[in-house]
């Protein structure tokens, strides 16, 4: 059904309870890829954060390091996604851990029937829980068994998390780290976390309930965590939330599935072919729409071409 650029999801709970009755209705859409095509997710707001609805192909203008790409698919429908959770359960997390599982569970509710997910535990240590599955039952079981304890290698969760991801079915790829930030045990070093996933095709979103900055005790790792989140987040289309409360924290969770659920998805075969292993920079402009404010598009800000 063809949707008109002025549609908007009002509200948050309203578009996530209605994505729950979508699910067991409309076919689901299919989005093939192959390793030369090029798969930008785009999600687009306008002034007042809404999502805005009803775009075409046509309204969307690509470059690639300063060159205008022709796009070849294009979706706005909803389609099956890849998701892996990353979930802190270090020591830090102790009275916010209910929460945080609360918040896991609603996310996982909006799941559709193509839809596959996993799960990655950290705290002194990263580890995967729960492989690839379209059984969420599975993640929230594992869930409700987890301890908070010890220190946090969350950027060690997200190389986990990056791992199993190479084994997605699904074209449309998301990473969603649930912690209050704050790396403090972790083998790997941010730099080359954000170097990891520039590299990888996978949108990473964030959410946690920080400390306010002026709480005494802070340690540096705490005071830059959710800086570092957002850094991660952002290169790759997708955002880093903050709950002020931890009451907040399923809104969050809301907030970010209907992200994912209404997103367009731009595909184009780069007019540069050469198989260089460079980082290629990439563009997406939306046409400005009659009667709509200002409209921002978030995007994948890049990716490596292909070496060989």
């Amino acid at each position: 059904m063809k949707r008109r650029a002025w549609a908007y999801f009002l509200t948050v709970g309203c578009a996530a309870a209605a994505f729950g009755a979508a699910a067991q209705q409309a076919p689901e859409p299919s989005f093939r890829a192959d390793t030369n095509l090029v798969v930008i997710p785009v999600a687009v707001t306008d002034a007042t954060n809404r999502f805005v609805l009803g775009l075409e192909k046509g309204d969307f203008h690509v470059t690639e390091d300063g060159v205008e790409q022709n796009v070849a698919h294009f979706s706005g429908e909803d389609a099956p996604l890849s998701v892996g959770l990353v979930f802190d359960e270090s020591g830090s997390m102790d009275y916010k851990l209910r929460a945080a599982r609360d918040a896991a569970g609603h996310f996982l509710k909006t799941f559709n029937r193509n839809d596959e997910a996993f799960l990655v535990e950290f705290g002194d240590a990263a580890k995967l829980s729960v492989a690839f599955t379209s059984d969420t039952e599975q993640i929230q079981a594992a869930l409700k068994n987890a301890q908070p304890g010890g220190l946090t290698a969350m950027l060690d969760g997200i190389n986990a998390g990056l791992l199993e991801m190479k084994k997605a079915k699904n074209p449309r790829k998301a990473i969603l780290i649930i912690s209050d930030g704050g790396d403090n045990h972790s083998h790997y070093t941010a730099a080359e976390i954000e170097a990891l996933v520039r590299a990888a095709d996978v949108q990473i979103y964030a959410m946690g309930v920080f400390e306010p900055l002026l709480s005494l005790g802070l340690t540096p790792e705490e005071i830059s965590g959710p800086k570092l989140l957002s850094e991660i987040a952002t290169q790759t289309g997708g955002r880093a939330f903050s709950a002020a409360l931890q009451s907040d924290l399923p809104s969050v969770a809301a907030r970010i599935a209907v992200e994912l659920r209404n997103q367009y998805v731009l595909a184009y075969y780069p007019a540069n072919q050469a198989r260089d292993g460079k980082y290629r920079h990439v563009e997406v402009k939306v046409a400005q729409q009659h009667g709509i404010s200002a409209l921002k598009a978030h995007w994948r800000m890049g990716y490596y071409a292909p070496s060989q």
